[in-house]
């Protein structure tokens, strides 16, 4: 366990001197550091280097009352079994970020696609932003949570001039 916690607090140090943000040991093979959006392709670029060669997930958390998004990219080392987790934040009004196509290849592109599409994040440099799951969508974003979902399914799929389907109104 010494050796691991070693590794981690090495992958800690390295990034923290490069970018001069601090990094958290979040538990055994684990660890998370925060980084400004401007920052994100350089630190992106940089863990790879470092060995962090896959790219397991992006997530997206809405937080509508701080007015972000805040993108977390997880990433994989092989050699070293540590998985580093990469913050920023977004402006939640204008959800714009470069994407990590330029790192990861495809394998960044399928996830962009589908946090576009749930949680209206653009990527730009990613020329393919085409709907995943909701083919004929036409909504706004339907993850974010101010969506209100129950609303949409009444104005889509329910008439109140339908006397059986008035109590979905009441």
């Amino acid at each position: 366990m010494a050796e691991t916690l070693h590794k981690e607090n090495k992958v800690i140090e390295d990034i923290g001197a490069k970018f001069k943000i601090e990094g958290e040991l979040q538990r055994e093979r684990r660890v998370w550091v925060t980084v400004d959006k401007d920052n994100l392709i350089a630190l992106c670029n940089f863990a790879k280097e470092l060995g962090f060669e896959h790219l397991s997930a992006i997530s997206v958390t809405d937080w509508p009352e701080e007015g972000t998004f805040e993108l977390t990219y997880h990433l994989w080392s092989y050699s070293e079994k540590i998985l580093l987790t990469v913050k920023t934040k977004l402006d939640r009004a204008n959800p714009i970020v470069d994407s990590v196509i330029p790192v990861w290849k495809e394998n960044a592109q399928i996830h962009e696609r589908e946090l576009h599409e749930l949680f209206g994040v653009e990527f730009e440099g990613n020329d393919d932003l085409a709907p995943l799951f909701l083919e004929d969508w036409d909504g706004p974003p339907p993850f974010r949570k101010d969506f209100d979902w129950r609303e949409s399914v009444r104005q889509k799929h329910y008439d109140k001039a339908n006397e059986r389907e008035r109590a979905y109104y009441d």
